[in-house]
C-alpha cells in the first residue's frame, strides 16, 4: 500500500486546493454544534458524567465527518491521481576488442605480484567485466600465436578462457608481429564501427614469421586501432630459479622492452602506448583504455500512466452511502 501511494502523482494537482472545503465544513459543523447545544454545568449532574452516552446520539453528533471524508476522496479523484511506469529502450553500439597477450617465459618475472602474467590476466579480467556490451576475443603469443577465444559477447566464456591461459603450451619467444596479425585477423570480418586490439608484451620481437610492420599495415587496412602496453622496463627483473640442489632462489635477469616498436604500432594505428611498471600501474592502463573506448548507448525513455482516480471515487461513494444509511435509517428518529 505504501509503495502504491509513493508512486501516485496527479495530472491536475491544483484541484487538491479544494480539500480546504471539507476542512472548512468540519470546522463549521463543530462551531454550529457548540452554538446549538451549549454545555451547562450543574453540580447536581456531576455524578452522571460517567454514564455511557447513547450510541445513536454519538453517531448523530459526528455524522458530518463521513460526508467530509466522502467529499475529500472525490476532490482527490478530480485531481486525476495516476501511477507511472518508466520504460527504457536501450540500443547499444558495441566495440569489438581483441586482447593479444604475451605468454613468453619473460612474463614469469616477479616484479609484479604474483608475476607478470598472472597480474596481466587479473587486470584483463577486470577490464572484461566492465565491457558487457562489447564483443571480446583473446589471442596469446610467445614464439607463435594462436586464438584462445574468438570474438563473443559471452564475457563469462572469455574470462574462463583467460584464466586457463598458461605458459609453456607453445614454443617460447616473443612474436609480436604474429600476435598483432592474429588479433587483427580476428577483426577482419567485424562489422563494428570501432575495432580495437590491446596488445600486451614485456619483450622484443625476436621470433615469428610476420614482421610487426607488416602486421601494422594489415591493421591499417582493416581500420583496427591498436593500444599497446609495455610491461616492466629495460634492465633487470627478479625470476624464480631452481638450483642444482632443487632449491628455488630469486635472481636478477636482464630483460629488454622494445618501447620504440610499441609506440610506433600505437601511433600508426591511431591508438596509444602505455607503460606499466607495476601491478597498480597496469590496472590504471586498462582503466584508461576503458575510458577511451566507451560503448555508445542510445536510451529512449517512455512513460506509461495508469489512471487511479476511480478507486478514490469508489471509496468516496462508499463513505457517502454509509453516511446516508446512518443518517436516514439509524439516527433519523433522534431529535
Amino acid at each position: 500500500m505504501m509503495n502504491f501511494l509513493q508512486r501516485i502523482e496527479f495530472e491536475h494537482p491544483e484541484m487538491l486546493l479544494l480539500l480546504a472545503l471539507p476542512l472548512i465544513y468540519i470546522l463549521w459543523q463543530v462551531f454550529r454544534y457548540k452554538k446549538m447545544y451549549p454545555t451547562l454545568s450543574l453540580p447536581i449532574l456531576a455524578g452522571l458524567e460517567n454514564h455511557r452516552k447513547p450510541f445513536r446520539g454519538f453517531l448523530k453528533k459526528y455524522l458530518f465527518i463521513f460526508r467530509a471524508l466522502a467529499v475529500a476522496f472525490m476532490v482527490v479523484a478530480l485531481a486525476r491521481p495516476r501511477t507511472s511506469l518508466n520504460e527504457e529502450n536501450i540500443e547499444t553500439e558495441g566495440i569489438d576488442i581483441v586482447l593479444s597477450l604475451d605468454i613468453s617465459g619473460s612474463m614469469n618475472a616477479l616484479d609484479f605480484r604474483p608475476d607478470r602474467l598472472e597480474a596481466a590476466k587479473a587486470k584483463a579480467l577486470e577490464f572484461i567485466s566492465q565491457r558487457p556490451n562489447d564483443r571480446i576475443g583473446l589471442v596469446v603469443f610467445a614464439g607463435e600465436s594462436y586464438t584462445q577465444c574468438p570474438l563473443t559477447t559471452d564475457t563469462s566464456m572469455v574470462k574462463k578462457m583467460l584464466v586457463e591461459v598458461q605458459q609453456g603450451i607453445i614454443e617460447d619467444g616473443t612474436a609480436i608481429g604474429m600476435g598483432l596479425a592474429n588479433a587483427v585477423l580476428r577483426l577482419k570480418e567485424s562489422d563494428a564501427k570501432s575495432r580495437v586490439v590491446i596488445l600486451l608484451t614485456d619483450g622484443v620481437n625476436n621470433s615469428g614469421q610476420i614482421d610487426p610492420n607488416t602486421a601494422v599495415e594489415t591493421a591499417l587496412q582493416y581500420g583496427v586501432r591498436v593500444y599497446t602496453i609495455g610491461v616492466g622496463s629495460n634492465g633487470t627483473a627478479p625470476f624464480a630459479m631452481k638450483t642444482p640442489f632443487g632449491q628455488t632462489v630469486t635472481r636478477q635477469v636482464e630483460v629488454e622492452l622494445d618501447e620504440a616498436l610499441l609506440k610506433n604500432i600505437a601511433e600508426k594505428t591511431g591508438g596509444k602506448y602505455f607503460q606499466a611498471r607495476n601491478t597498480r600501474a597496469l590496472g590504471d592502463v586498462y582503466a584508461e583504455i576503458d575510458r577511451l573506448e566507451k560503448t555508445r548507448m542510445q536510451v529512449t525513455r517512455t512513460t506509461r500512466y495508469t489512471e487511479e482516480f476511480h478507486w478514490f471515487l469508489i471509496i468516496g461513494g462508499i463513505i457517502l452511502l454509509i453516511e446516508m444509511i446512518l443518517r436516514y435509517a439509524i439516527v433519523r428518529s433522534i431529535p
